[in-house]
Formats: structure tokens, sequence, C-alpha cells
């Protein structure tokens, strides 16, 4: 690029996406003269979808703003509890974050999940068509802009994704009230409607249950159940609900 130069700095939590030398403070860019702040941004590596405030000599402009030789940009991260206008919040989830995916259903967050690869473009199509917030750690797929809103995944750790999501759109918790296998409604479930599905040491051992709307499958509070209350627990002591 050969035009304006300007003085750009990242905010502290989204340092990890641009190269290491503009890392520690505002540095010198050379821009084109006349791509949008929002592109120039993404040339950096920043996903907009991480972006917030966007300050230019201390005002806030959009990222359709071009910019002008000689001015100090600054780039914030998203505010938190982030506001998602338009549709009720969901969320639709990649490939990779299967476990994210079933801790928020167990959460009775609406979480939709492809266990296929079904491709970047099908997945920003989807998110577009559904009005989903797109999950991913995939930072090409959320610069599609197709996509109807998405937030970047920061860890690779289930606990700490899980915490993530919870903290930045504070959505509704309604836990044990979504299939984790399916996203679909639970329902309780009469004990000798659904003995057919169950083993014998189950049939014996159990008396209430849930059964999926969607895809049929029955629950119990079986051997797994502790280590899943647990999840529940902590989330509901961290970021408020009521226990189901």
């Amino acid at each position: 690029m050969n035009g304006p130069e300007i003085h750009i700095a990242v905010a502290p939590e989204l340092r990890l996406f641009v190269p290491s030398d503009r890392r520690q403070g505002p540095t010198a860019l050379v821009t084109d003269g006349s791509s949008t702040l929002g592109h120039v941004i993404e040339s950096l590596g920043v996903p907009l979808t991480e972006a917030g405030r966007l300050l230019v000599d201390g005002r806030q402009v959009a990222v359709s703003h071009i910019p002008s030789a000689g001015e100090r940009v600054e780039v914030y991260g998203v505010e938190r509890p982030q506001e998602v206008p338009g549709a009720p919040l969901r969320f639709l989830l990649d490939v990779h974050l299967g476990t994210l995916a079933r801790r928020l259903r167990l959460l009775g967050v609406d979480a939709a999940y492809e266990n296929e690869d079904i491709g970047d473009p099908a997945l920003a199509a989807l998110s577009a068509r559904d009005r989903r917030v797109l999950l991913s750690r995939d930072r090409g797929l959320l610069r599609r802009r197709e996509i109807w809103a998405g937030a970047y995944i920061y860890s690779d750790r289930p606990d700490d994704q899980l915490r993530d999501v919870l903290g930045r759109f504070a959505p509704a918790l309604a836990p044990w009230t979504r299939c984790t296998a399916c996203n679909g409604r639970l329902t309780d479930a009469d004990k000798d409607t659904v003995q057919d599905r169950l083993e014998h040491g189950t049939q014996r051992s159990y008396d209430v249950f849930a059964q999926c709307e969607a895809c049929g499958r029955v629950y119990w509070r079986g051997a797994h159940h502790a280590r899943l209350e647990a999840i529940v627990d902590r989330a509901l002591r961290e970021f408020g609900g009521t226990p189901a």
C-alpha cells in the first residue's frame, strides 16, 4: 500500500490477533487511501466480530470510515454483555466445538451444532438463514460477510469456552430443558411410555425420566449426572439463573 499513514493501537484482549511488533501500543500503518477502517482492522488479523468501539482522534466512528493521514486509531474489544439485536439469542457452533455445544444445551441454551464439516460457505449461510451467532476458533470463517453475527472462541478448553460465551452474551439459563444430542426440547416422560428404550438395569433403578420431543432420546439421572450437575451448578453460581 502507498497512501495515508495512520497510527493504530488495539486493546490488550485483541493483541493475540495482530503481529507481535504491533502488540505494545500505537504503531504506524500505511493505508491505501480507499479501504474502510473495517478492512484495515481485518488486514491486521482482527476479526470484526471482536472489534467494539473504534475511536479516531478520540471520536467514535463506524467501520465504514476511510482513514486519513495522521489519524490516531484505537480499536477496542466488544463490550460485555454483548447485545445481538434483531433476533432471539441463538448460537451455531462449528465442527470443532462439540463439547461446548453440549454444555450450552445442558444449560438450556439454544445451540445448533454441525458434527460434520459442511464447509465455511454452508456454515455462514446457515448462520444468516437462521439468524444464529456463529461461534468458531476459525478467524477466516468469522470474516465471511454473510454470517448473521459471530464470535471468536478464545480458549481450547471447554470450561473456559463455556465461561467465555456465558460472560460475553449472558444468555438465559434453563438447565435440563434441552437435549444435549440434538438441541430439542425435553419434556417429562412417564416410565411406562419409555421403558422399551431402557436397559433392564435402568428400568429397575430409576423412576424419573425426560424425553426429547425432537429425537426421542430418553434421559435420567444416571452415572454421569453428578459431573453434569457440577457444570450446571458452577454456571448458575457465576452467571445466574434458576435450577430446573
